[in-house]
């Protein structure tokens, strides 16, 4: 009989800093026994200060001060006193650093404090323990049947530990409002959760940090590297699209318009069983390539693209149909077409948003030139 918070599998060193740690009490030890008589205990209280009794007595062995502190720290978390089941959970894992149980414990009671910083920084540490693990070299005396046995049995047994801190560290990404704070979760989550499930919104999220912070450079960086990784990511694509549009340079726009056309093609919003996310996909696509010709001066090709963005965003986005219209407005305008320019404004200025205010000044501009016959 073993009470411990898992196994240990003697091929793997527990002394290899980036690997998982499991907490052995072998039966019929002094601490084994031990622990017995806590558990024997009814009262919360008085099983608290066993426990502390019983990391003072075997203080010499780390296994032992481990999971002591550790149940100490579960009983204050059922109590509600959330600052020292935090304080003793960190002093179980000075003991087993790379302890999962704990880790997975500590990000669950920073959640419940409110804290992404803790979430993420005890996600990250158990994500690069559980990776470490499975990366380690096999073992000499151990034939490869044997070591893929056990690294499948390592990778199940602690599957959901590690998609349960893979989903808190990602949800404190999306949580956090600061884009610096979160641009420094991002770099610490993407090596701790190597091709992660959420890893197309990981980078949304780092090119949208990058851009508030107004680190382009970096931004384009970021993204084309995610895009090597998966040519085909629609929100990259877009996310791409949309930042080389903006910038003033030739061959960036021309690149908007690489990006924005491939990604009207991956969406195949005319497809019978499109769905509204491909059907978004493209109509923003479509909205960004009308934008990039209207700086290139290229109005004749812009209208067509955003008629198509605008019947694809209508009812689905306000936002981006209101900024569908707008530039539907102006490349109207801009080719005498005002009749048109006014019908689109006048839609665009009854939808509250960032460019109602601009589609009201661009509807009187329209407003005070005399209609031209087209």
């Amino acid at each position: 009989m073993y009470r411990a918070a898992a196994f240990c599998l003697l091929f793997l060193s527990l002394n290899c800093a980036a690997q998982m740690e499991k907490i052995v009490i072998p039966a019929g030890t002094p601490e084994d026994q031990a622990l017995q008589t806590i558990s024997n205990e009814s009262d919360a209280q008085k099983r608290i200060a066993l426990y502390e009794e019983f990391v003072q007595k075997f203080s010499g062995n780390p296994a032992a001060v481990a999971y002591g502190d550790w149940q100490i720290s579960q009983a204050y978390q059922s109590s509600g006193d959330l600052e020292k089941a935090m304080s003793y959970g960190e002093k179980a894992l000075a003991s087993a650093p790379n302890n999962l149980d704990i880790l997975v414990s500590q990000a669950n009671l920073a959640q419940q404090m409110k804290s992404n910083a803790k979430v993420v920084e005890y996600a990250v540490r158990g994500g690069k323990a559980y990776n470490g693990t499975l990366q380690a070299p096999k073992p000499e005396g151990v034939t490869d049947e044997q070591y893929a046995a056990r690294i499948a049995d390592l990778r199940e047994s602690n599957k959901s530990s590690y998609e349960f801190l893979e989903t808190a560290s990602f949800n404190a990404i999306a949580d956090e409002k600061d884009a610096r704070t979160r641009m420094t979760y991002i770099e610490s989550f993407t090596p701790a959760f190597p091709a992660s499930r959420f890893e197309a919104q990981v980078t949304q999220y780092a090119m949208y940090s990058l851009g508030q912070l107004n680190e382009t450079s970096r931004m384009y960086a970021y993204g084309e590297k995610a895009l090597a990784a998966n040519p085909n990511s629609l929100p990259v694509l877009l996310l791409l699209a949309n930042a080389y549009v903006e910038d003033s340079r030739p061959a960036s726009v021309a690149k908007s318009i690489t990006y924005s056309q491939k990604v009207i093609e991956l969406a195949k919003a005319d497809a019978p069983d499109a769905d509204r996310a491909n059907k978004m996909s493209a109509g923003v696509a479509h909205s960004t390539l009308g934008y990039a010709y209207m700086k290139q001066e290229k109005m004749s090709a812009a209208i067509p693209e955003l008629k198509s963005a605008a019947a694809l965003l209508k009812g689905q986005d306000d936002t981006a149909y209101a900024i569908v219209l707008y530039r539907l407005g102006f490349a109207y305008g801009k080719t005498g077409r005002l009749a048109e320019a006014r019908v689109a404004l006048e839609e665009g200025v009854k939808i509250p948003g960032p460019v109602q205010a601009q589609s009201q000044k661009l509807l009187a501009d329209v407003n005070a030139v005399k209609t031209k016959a087209k």
